[in-house]
């Protein structure tokens, strides 16, 4: 059933239910296209190249469907698709405000230094709950693709589990700040975490210092709040689990600095990661590949079963570059001004990565305005290699695209999420911009603009502060965001389901 007609037959399903006469439903039905004529234009593929064809989107205002137990989600770090249709969102309940979790009550045992009971977040709780509304969700939701929730597992908000289900004596310590989540070919869910070190949690009954309430738990706080998971340490590590939640590896430890270089120092002897970002597993070689992170600068490849080091990829192929020096070059906007189009590292944060069918292999490195292209199936790839001057063929690296490259990355960094259109070919390439809030449509095959949709809001169909970005097998994308918008969308597909012909070969920049 098509879009269109859903809606005319909701409005003759009001009309018939009020007896309302034939003028009526008609004047009813007017309103109705007009509402839906203005939300495929508002919220549809704009920017269109006249000499490519591209799918078409129109926002689905009614995804997902209300949360129960008056759950609330945080910042939503992660989203993925699985090979079910099952969409897999990942939030971060620390990141609520006051206001959003006026139905947390104090948390047992917990008060601030005055002696005041707090809630989990660390906000004062002398009165009970102080609000109608709400509570914060478990970490981990999974919905069907008309939005109903399935489960949800996860996290300090849900009580008990961490007790339950990640405990450290089995290796398991959950994230300061939760960012990304995937699930594999064999169905097991993977997530990281980019929060920083913090102060050893506190025992039961003690004060949480006054500056970790506020909702900032993981986040540079200077003091723990009820919530925070873990001490001193970043969140240097990615965790596996099966789809009920139940613990089944760590990769990595809680590093106190970069750790761009290490092969074995955290968990059974695995890499240590430094607030890592996105994961994906190759079904055809069963590697691993984190891009990783806010603090390192690399794709890491390891073992998905055993969590052992095979290789690290830097830009161009490149041994990853030291951090130090890295750091020194500063953001990506000096590199731009001086006309140093190819910067010859990753720049944090490197965001995402994600396989195709055909073996390339897509990087998001975000510090520097765009993503670049791999060979997977390149013997060179994360070995020792060098490519001073990013030539394509060599050291694994195929090509290069830059997204909005005058972007200035102090706000935040344009190249965040990338996703694949569903068609055989995979032929559209979805590159999520966090700093101009749009998605970008590429021609997979050439890598050129050929049409765009969202645009910088707090309305339906925009983004403010865009995060995520996934799809389902019917081409239906679903996005997630961080910062204040703390929501998931829902953007439905029509019209072709692939990606053909040439389009602007700069992608980015103004439209009129």
């Amino acid at each position: 059933m098509g879009f269109r007609t859903q809606w005319t037959l909701a409005a003759f399903a009001v009309a018939a239910s009020a007896s309302l006469s034939l003028a009526a439903w008609a004047q009813g039905e007017a309103v109705l296209k007009a509402g839906v004529a203005r939300l495929l234009k508002d919220t549809g593929v704009y920017h269109v190249s006249k000499t490519g064809k591209t799918p078409n989107f129109v926002s689905d205002p009614s995804w997902p469907q209300p949360l129960p137990h008056s759950w609330r989600l945080g910042q939503v770090g992660g989203l993925y698709v699985d090979s079910h249709d099952h969409i897999w969102v990942y939030n971060r309940p620390r990141t609520m405000t006051d206001q959003e979790a006026g139905l947390e009550d104090a948390a047992p045992g917990m008060r601030d230094e005055a002696g005041v009971p707090v809630n989990g977040i660390g906000f004062p709780r002398p009165n009970g709950p102080t609000s109608d509304c709400c509570r914060a969700a478990p970490s981990v939701l999974e919905f069907d693709t008309a939005g109903k929730l399935l489960q949800a597992w996860g996290g300090p908000s849900d009580p008990g589990w961490l007790a339950a289900h990640c405990r450290e004596a089995d290796g398991c310590i959950w994230p300061n700040s939760e960012h990304g989540i995937y699930v594999d070919y064999q169905d097991n869910v993977w997530i990281s975490g980019n929060g920083g070190g913090g102060a050893a949690p506190p025992a039961p009954g003690a004060a949480p210092p006054a500056a970790a309430r506020g909702g900032r738990a993981g986040r540079g706080a200077a003091g723990p709040a009820p919530w925070q998971t873990h001490g001193p340490g970043s969140d240097g590590f990615v965790l596996k689990f099966d789809m009920k939640g139940n613990f089944k590896m760590r990769i990595g430890g809680l590093p106190t600095a970069p750790t761009t270089n290490d092969k074995d120092s955290g968990l059974n002897g695995t890499p240590v990661l430094n607030r890592a970002t996105d994961m994906v597993v190759d079904p055809k070689t069963h590697r691993l590949y984190v891009s990783d992170g806010y603090t390192n600068r690399h794709v890491l490849i390891v073992n998905a079963d055993t969590g052992k080091y095979i290789g690290s990829i830097g830009a161009y192929g490149n041994n990853p570059v030291d951090d130090a020096a890295a750091a020194a070059a500063g953001p990506y906007i000096n590199d731009f001004n001086k006309g140093n189009h190819k910067p010859a590292f990753f720049r944090n944060p490197v965001h995402c990565v994600k396989i195709a069918n055909d073996g390339k292999l897509y990087v998001c490195d975000r510090g520097n305005n765009r993503i670049q292209v791999f060979n997977a199936l390149d013997p060179n790839l994360g070995q020792t290699c060098s490519n001073p001057n990013g030539e394509a063929g060599k050291c694994g690296f195929l090509a290069e695209q830059f997204i909005s490259e005058h972007t200035n990355t102090s706000i935040p960094g344009t190249a965040v999420s990338i996703n694949f259109s569903t068609d055989k070919a995979q032929s559209c390439l979805y590159v999520g911009d966090n700093s101009n809030m749009t998605i970008y449509i590429l021609n997979r095959s050439n890598l050129q603009e050929l049409g765009r949709f969202g645009r910088s809001g707090t309305q339906v169909g925009q983004f403010h502060w865009l995060h995520q970005v996934s799809v389902d097998s019917k081409g239906n994308i679903y996005t997630a965001e961080v910062d204040t918008a703390k929501r998931v969308q829902k953007f439905a597909r029509f019209g072709p389901l692939g990606c053909s012909g040439t389009g602007y070969t700069t992608v980015g920049g103004p439209v009129e």
